[in-house]
């Protein structure tokens, strides 16, 4: 299918294409996606308590600390690493992620193993990348979760509540110029929505100002690679959005 689309597939076993030409093999749809409507849900909630953590004024030393040293769900108790984020501080893409696995867990970082090379393929295709770059190149990566839920299972709403404020304040950190939310439960924290990802992706919504493109988790795609058509559309949508912005300084 992807073959016939002329989308070259991104695997986990050899580096996915270097620039955005060779990862389409002839012009399609999916590599100039049509000007996108915008979509205004309810702004996001404010997180009760999060003011009296003082977490709402904390520069990245004092969260990242305090995501360390946080015990404010049992997800702590089995934690062997805090998973806090990483990238450029002021990248111009955000994108969040869902909750550590084990191999997060145990490396203290997000996207690892097969689903972190897939993932390091797709922002590669779009000229992306975590390591170090300029904020227009280097993306920043977070979860919505700092801790491995066991057995990987997923978030409970109580453990996804407890670690709100933090992804909160990550994103005002970092001001992105553009958030891409992987996975249904990054989808559901941020857009308040209980929508399925097939419902959200292909449009524009907004975080706070902030645009937002929906895509599939990597793990999901691992699954299911009959959907990577489809993420690559949500990056060519995510990449078009943001070359229209205007520049900030």
């Amino acid at each position: 299918m992807l073959a016939e689309m002329g989308i070259r597939v991104w695997n986990t076993g050899e580096p996915g294409p270097a620039t955005v030409a060779e990862a389409v093999a002839e012009p399609t749809a999916a590599a100039t996606p049509a000007a996108p409507a915008v979509v205004q849900p309810p702004q996001p909630k404010a997180v009760p308590g999060s003011r009296a953590l003082g977490v709402d004024a904390m520069d990245w030393a004092a969260l990242r600390a305090a995501v360390s040293g946080c015990t404010a769900c049992k997800l702590c108790s089995g934690r062997t690493n805090t998973v806090f984020g990483v990238g450029h501080e002021r990248a111009h893409w955000m994108i969040v992620g869902e909750a550590p696995g084990e191999q997060e867990d145990r490396q203290g970082e997000p996207f690892v193993g097969k689903s972190g090379m897939l993932l390091d393929n797709m922002l590669r295709a779009v000229g992306l990348t975590r390591s170090d770059a300029p904020p227009a190149e280097q993306v920043y990566i977070a979860n919505t979760v700092k801790c491995r839920p066991p057995g990987n299972r997923n978030p409970e709403p109580a453990e996804l509540a407890q670690c709100e404020p933090f992804l909160i304040r990550q994103i005002a950190l970092v001001q992105p110029r553009l958030i891409l939310a992987m996975g249904r439960f990054a989808v559901q924290s941020l857009l308040r929505s209980d929508e399925p990802i097939g419902r959200l992706r292909g449009r524009v919504h907004q975080y706070q100002g902030v645009p937002l493109v929906v895509t599939y988790h990597p793990a999901y795609l691992l699954r299911n690679p009959e959907d990577k058509a489809k993420s690559w559309d949500d990056l060519c949508l995510a990449r078009e959005l943001l070359s229209k912005a205007p520049a900030t300084p």
